[in-house]
């Protein structure tokens, strides 16, 4: 079985980038985790579309512009209902001006953080990885626009 995700990293500029992490509660099919928006792609969506959809979802937040040259694809095998799956998550990173958050339900809480704290605040390695990826990317950009 083989299933494919999407989903982004989301920040928004104020005097230092402050990236949104949502967190779920430990629940019978998964643990407690801090982590960024994601879901399956459904039938028709490419895969930023399913990104965009499962962050208005999940967040309201509805402004998204996607940050061009990103793309990260994680793949990894896990088990659901006794079967092993192949699982593909494909990464963006996706900016917003808006702070307000409204929280679907399946999620319990969410912070917007500082890269440092943000980092220390994300539950799996993958995501830390992942978000390392980002903020050197978004770091380059920066440098790159400022020279």
């Amino acid at each position: 079985m083989k299933e494919v995700s999407a989903g982004a990293v989301v920040f928004r500029q104020e005097k230092e980038r402050m990236y949104l992490l949502l967190y779920k509660k430990a629940h019978e099919k998964y643990r407690e985790q801090w982590s960024f928006s994601k879901g399956n792609v459904e039938k028709g969506e490419d895969e930023k579309e399913t990104a965009a959809r499962e962050i208005k979802e999940e967040t309201g937040i509805n402004d998204l512009k996607f940050v061009e040259g990103f793309k990260e694809k994680e793949k990894f095998f896990y088990k659901k209902e006794g079967e092993t799956v192949y699982k593909e998550v494909v990464w963006f990173i996706a900016e917003t001006k808006k702070e307000k958050v409204t929280l679907s339900f399946e999620h319990n809480d969410y912070e917007w953080l500082p890269y440092k704290k943000a980092v220390e605040r994300l539950t799996f390695k993958n995501d830390k990885k992942l978000f390392e990826k980002a903020e050197k990317f978004l770091e380059s950009r920066l440098t790159r626009w400022m020279s």
